[in-house]
């Protein structure tokens, strides 16, 4: 089997990720932070190192970094816990994690909604987000890549014209991490994938946010802190992680936090240059919508047929790919092929070129 389905889920998992969530979970399967005896610290004393080597990845305060249990998660806890009332101006690339929360807030009349479509060239464009955004606006939500097409939108240029206008910034970093390093990800929020382009285990996401924003917990329970209390604690990061923290997921990334420090720019080129030979490859036997691999993804179809049809001849060589509207249903209105959708082709670390090869010689056989 060729794997080429990075974008929903990196495949490769180092063995040091592997081995660390096998040891916690053989010989540290305690509730960190909920009791005093010596695996519950111990326990503790690992949730917090891990916090504080993704804080430092990232650039945030440790105390301001939450761990979630998926990026979905994260997303959801920043939009709902911002509790925002006014105007919020995202785009078409958004992912539904992104828009069905948006969306909820709209038709419930606790937000306008402005939506950013591309230009003719399929592009989201700096002017076209900041012309969206009018004096009602309070909350600006991104994507920094797509995670349908790999395009990189405009997120830095736009953070960098929202400073000092009071306007929060969501940044959502699901598919960035990986073609572009994590000190360039910028946003007053940022919700991450770790499954994704850190190669760590599915079951626990971040979500990390400045100084600026304020956020309401949206699950109420127990945090280990000021338990005669019968409301919510307002303290970081307890009080936004009530409830038993998946240890094993988050060990594994810190795991995969040390493993990305020492491999990420090597992993980095890899998946760019393997991108750029597959983007040229795949425009000679297929229609290509991807305008810039450099996020290893090329989103494409084959002749007039449908994306299911061409992913089921594809797996039937052994080409683990993905088809459909890929969760971003307003990218493929925007591109008429919200009825037959897109293939997905997302390349990892331990692909190579005779993977991209053997895709080409598979599409030219259907």
């Amino acid at each position: 089997m060729i794997y080429l389905d990075n974008s929903s889920t990196s495949f490769y998992k180092p063995h040091e990720v592997i081995s660390s969530v096998s040891a916690t979970l053989k010989n540290l399967s305690a509730n960190a932070g909920r009791a005093g005896h010596y695996y519950a610290k111990k326990a503790a004393f690992a949730l917090n190192d891990t916090r504080v080597k993704a804080a430092n990845l990232f650039g945030f305060e440790p105390q301001r970094t939450i761990f979630t249990y998926g990026c979905t998660d994260s997303l959801n806890l920043a939009i709902y816990g911002l509790n925002i009332r006014g105007n919020v101006v995202t785009t078409a690339f958004e992912h539904n994690s992104v828009l069905r929360p948006l969306y909820d807030l709209k038709n419930s009349g606790k937000i306008s909604l402005t939506i950013v479509n591309p230009d003719s060239e399929g592009i989201i464009t700096e002017q076209a987000v900041l012309d969206a955004i009018d004096r009602r606006t309070k909350l600006v939500v991104i994507n920094a890549v797509s995670n349908v097409t790999g395009t990189v939108l405009p997120y830095k240029e736009v953070y960098r014209r929202l400073q000092g206008t009071g306007i929060i910034m969501l940044t959502d970093a699901a598919q960035a991490v990986g073609s572009i390093m994590p000190s360039e990800i910028c946003g007053d929020i940022i919700a991450v994938a770790p499954h994704k382009g850190l190669h760590a285990p599915q079951g626990v996401g971040l979500l990390m946010f400045n100084e600026k924003v304020e956020l309401m917990s949206l699950r109420k329970g127990g945090t280990g802190t000021m338990s005669a209390n019968l409301t919510q604690p307002n303290d970081l990061p307890e009080g936004l992680e009530s409830g038993t923290l998946p240890l094993p997921a988050i060990m594994g990334l810190n795991a995969a936090i040390t493993v990305y420090k020492r491999s990420c720019e090597k992993w980095r080129k890899k998946v760019e240059t393997l991108g750029r030979y597959a983007f040229v490859k795949l425009k000679r036997c297929a229609t290509v919508y991807t305008k810039n691999p450099v996020a290893g993804i090329i989103a494409f179809n084959v002749k007039n047929y449908d994306s299911a049809f061409t992913c089921d001849a594809l797996g039937e060589k052994g080409l683990c790919l993905r088809c459909g509207l890929h969760c971003a249903p307003l990218l493929h209105k925007a591109y008429g092929t919200i009825d037959r959708g897109m293939v997905r082709a997302s390349v990892g670390p331990d692909n190579d070129f005779k993977d991209i090869d053997y895709l080409v010689e598979s599409i030219k056989q259907i």
